[in-house]
């Protein structure tokens, strides 16, 4: 028994892989972790401006409506759902929020109306989606067109400015030395992380994810669950087009290009699968950092912008490519251990 033990302990090289291949999460986590510490010594050595406390608080202001978005939304796609329309809905919920700002709507109004539109697109999906039975891939193109059109219909041919001056302050302002935005999304970072590891409500999601129909026939309200999940993220995708308007002082209908991109990117980067019933918070954490530091460390680099398009299109290759292989070399791993396994079971009921 205590032989059995000391070869599953990670104590020698060879068990010490076989601890790391046996878990699809800590395998993931490993190879991120890597890639970004790589990436971070890359880029301090091109740039000694790359560590400064100001490009660190730059970066954590430019990744903070990706981790406020990403965290809701990997709660959507760990139990199987997606939503390609946040992108769009940045834009529709900011041109909203700037336009009523700007005719003299007082802020806290203008942003409980874009809070209403957000929302209101996120029930949309969940009906479409959990209701109809449509493909959430389908659904969500469609409210992604529905939510650039309307950014383009209150702000047909300009950018909306002359905003009030209490409109930067959310993107801007300090909490003693700290920006604000980024407490503002660690905040629902660590709000999401909770709801998914420590409720019976994130239990339900990875059982969803897993099997629908076993979650249904085990007492699980599957509708429910996602259509919350659904609403959960555009009430999400509000506050951070609002940071996010906030930071450039505008409302622009052409904000957004691009995101719901990214945010897939960092979701499949931090070990949710696109299969479904796997996923953490904090993984997700690593895979946003991942592509703000590129980026970051692009621009410190005199990249032309057409060349980090680039880039960010091979991270998104790699982070598909990565979940797939990663998914196969813990399958294969799994079950060569059960093959290994059942002759010393039968040894040890012989001998007994």
């Amino acid at each position: 028994m205590s032989l059995n033990k000391k070869s599953q302990s990670p104590g020698n090289s060879g068990s010490l892989i076989e601890w790391f291949i046996k878990d699809r999460q800590r395998l993931q986590t490993f190879v991120t972790l890597t890639m970004l510490i790589l990436m971070m010594i890359v880029f301090s050595s091109i740039s000694d401006r790359f560590f400064q406390i100001s490009n660190m608080f730059n970066v954590a202001r430019q990744i903070t409506p990706m981790l406020i978005v990403a965290s809701a939304a990997n709660l959507l796609m760990i139990a199987r759902g997606l939503d390609l329309s946040v992108g769009s809905m940045l834009a529709a919920n900011s041109v909203l929020a700037a336009y009523l700002a700007s005719h003299g709507t007082p802020i806290w109004q203008s942003y409980l109306a874009a809070l209403a539109l957000g929302s209101t697109i996120g029930f949309v999906n969940a009906l479409v989606v959990v209701r109809l039975k449509v493909s959430p891939i389908i659904a969500t193109l469609g409210t992604m067109s529905v939510g650039r059109g309307i950014a383009y219909l209150i702000s047909p041919s300009a950018i909306l400015v002359g905003l009030p001056k209490s409109w930067d302050w959310l993107g801007t302002s300090f909490i003693v030395t700290v920006p604000t935005s980024p407490v503002i999304a660690v905040g629902i970072f660590l709000l999401f992380n909770t709801l998914l590891s420590k409720t019976i409500f994130g239990r339900h999601v990875y059982a969803i994810g897993g099997n629908e129909e076993t979650a249904r026939l085990s007492g699980v309200n599957v509708e429910r669950v996602l259509s919350l999940l659904y609403i959960l993220v555009g009430a999400a995708t509000v506050i951070a087009s609002l940071i996010l308007a906030s930071r450039v002082g505008s409302g622009d209908p052409n904000i957004g290009m691009g995101f719901e991109l990214q945010v897939i990117v960092a979701i499949i980067l931090g070990g949710t699968t696109l299969s479904g019933g796997e996923g953490r918070v904090t993984g997700t954490l690593i895979g946003v950092l991942i592509l703000g530091f590129l980026k970051n460390g692009l621009n410190l680099a005199g990249v032309e912008p057409f060349w980090q398009y680039i880039a960010e299109g091979v991270v998104l290759i790699f982070a598909v490519a990565l979940d797939r292989f990663i998914n196969i070399r813990v399958g294969s791993s799994t079950k060569m251990t059960r093959k290994v396994s059942q002759p010393a079971v039968g040894l040890q009921n012989a001998s007994s």
